[in-house]
């Protein structure tokens, strides 16, 4: 971060274009004080902290996270590619010694380990992974002009704004007139872009908060794309991530109990159908991830259990992401009145879950972040839709 006295809002953008020892992806400039800060975070990398009377200008390029053509400018933020393996850093040199690094191409933006495409590849962003058995891949960034989805349409760019029953879509960024969980700044991987219809949370096709104050929320009506859906690498005997491309034969749950058909309506009636979710490899009663959970899972055939995770091995010993990383038995406890608490515990004395402290629901409360950014130990209960949580309906 710089800061500099500047006449105009177009000076401090051209400081902002001139900076040599970081990447600018933004500034603020307030014309009181003749005042320009120019930075190398945005709104989507960082919570951005304004002043009174101070204008933030940010640099589009570094906030699509589409591709135009085949993505030689995309600066966007993805860290995966299509499979879901992570990507290595552009300047390490383990597990995969690159031939591309910020050295050899010192204008294609190789910073962290986001997908980049610094050689014109035709298949669009890419990056070398941190697998060792797989030296590259690509990205599968989707296109900023694709006005359609595939299979679920969780990758869905588009700027679709109205819902199937022809209702406004309301602001992610806003809390009014509904008040919810799904904030940008905490989803960042979700692209939860001005009013646009998007799919955060697995559900069977893309959806918005509306503008109406009877109705909550709604899905949005998008044509299915007619080419063919991005491929995905399965796996077949293990996962790895959150075990979205487990397609193996595992059937049972971790408790033993057999996966009920996904075609099936008895004895738990859902809609996690294959129809309703295609290119999730829901075939015959196989454990599968569809919605975003944690790891794969199934509905049961018992009656008294309607749905149970599956124990699929992990293809490595990373825990999946969304494992509670238990922290050392001392560092999970307070002193005194737990002012000082900072461990990851997230259920109450009884069981019951928290509420996430960004959401007002079900429960509105003042105790959030931004009053309270240095934290405090209780929680309130958590909702489901508002919280970003859905349950297996």
């Amino acid at each position: 971060r710089q800061r500099y006295t500047i006449n105009t809002a177009a000076e401090c953008a051209a400081k902002c274009n001139s900076e040599i020892s970081f990447t600018c992806r933004s500034f603020m400039y307030n014309e009181k004080d003749q005042e320009c800060l120019t930075a190398a975070a945005n709104s989507k990398s960082d919570l951005v902290m304004r002043r009174g009377n101070t204008a933030l200008y940010e640099k589009t390029e570094y906030l699509l996270e589409c591709v135009n053509g085949i993505g030689t400018d995309y600066r966007g933020t993805k860290t995966k590619t299509k499979s879901g393996k992570i990507c290595q850093r552009w300047e390490a040199r383990y597990p995969h010694k690159p031939n591309v690094t910020p050295q050899t191409n010192p204008f294609a933006d190789l910073e962290s380990n986001f997908c980049r495409n610094p050689d014109a590849d035709s298949g669009g962003p890419w990056c070398y992974t941190t697998d060792p058995d797989t030296r590259w891949e690509h990205c599968g960034v989707p296109s900023c002009t694709e006005e359609c989805i595939h299979c679920s349409g969780e990758s869905y760019r588009g700027k679709i704004s109205t819902t199937q029953n022809g209702l406004t879509c309301q602001r992610w960024d806003s809390q009014e007139p509904q008040n919810h969980g799904f904030i940008p700044s905490a989803l960042p991987d979700k692209y939860l872009e001005e009013n646009y219809c998007r799919n955060p949370d697995g559900e069977s096709r893309p959806w918005c908060f509306t503008t109406s104050t009877s109705k909550r929320w709604d899905f949005c009506s998008i044509p299915r794309c007619t080419s063919e859906p991005p491929t995905i690498v399965p796996e077949l005997t293990c996962t790895t991530g959150e075990g979205e491309a487990y397609r193996g034969t595992i059937a049972v749950t971790e408790s033993g109990k057999t996966c009920q058909s996904w075609s099936a309506q008895t004895p738990h009636k859902h809609n996690r159908s294959p129809d309703n979710y295609p290119c999730k490899g829901l075939d015959s009663n196989y454990c599968r991830n569809p919605d975003n959970e944690r790891m794969p899972w199934c509905y049961t055939t018992d009656p008294e259990t309607r749905w149970e995770y599956c124990k699929v091995p992990s293809c490595g010993d990373a825990p999946r992401p969304g494992d509670p990383v238990i922290p050392p038995e001392e560092e999970n406890c307070y002193e005194g009145d737990g002012s000082s608490y900072r461990g990851i515990t997230s259920e109450t004395i009884s069981g019951k879950k928290c509420q996430a402290w960004s959401s007002m629901t079900p429960h509105t409360h003042s105790k959030t972040p931004q009053k309270f950014p240095n934290a405090f130990p209780h929680c309130t209960l958590k909702g489901l839709r508002g919280a970003g949580l859905i349950g297996h309906n």
